[in-house]
């Protein structure tokens, strides 16, 4: 089973940016769409990002298009979420996921099958 863990997540000031990154470790075949979600507290889990294996397509959520990117790097492993004009609404456990093969959305929790254990963003004001 491959495990992910999500790293670079920090108290910044709103309008600032922030690049998280999502490692993965144990059998990787660098073969699965991956995504980033995030999940603010009393709330519901909720897609942000996500990406094909080949990097050919990207989605993102209404609320995060044009502020941030999503990448990977598939010969380290690792996929990152660069967040740029960072707004209080924007603090959440940010998550990422390897989409379940047998799924075919990339906008929904339902989609993805592996999870990391989340890393804290915390927008001030």
């Amino acid at each position: 089973q491959v495990r992910l863990v999500e790293s670079g997540g920090r108290l910044v000031q709103a309008g600032g940016s922030l690049r998280l990154s999502c490692a993965a470790s144990g059998p990787t075949f660098s073969t699965y769409a991956m995504g980033w979600f995030r999940q603010a507290p009393g709330k519901e889990r909720e897609f942000v990002a996500s990406i094909t294996w080949s990097a050919d397509s990207t989605y993102y959520a209404d609320s995060v298009k044009g502020r941030f990117t999503i990448s990977r790097d598939n010969a380290k492993n690792t996929v990152y979420l660069q967040m740029n004009s960072l707004k209080p609404e924007d603090t959440a456990v940010y998550y990422c996921a390897q989409k379940s093969p047998y799924s075919g959305s990339y906008r929904n929790t339902n989609g993805f099958g592996s999870w990391g254990q989340g890393t804290q963003v915390t927008v001030s004001s």
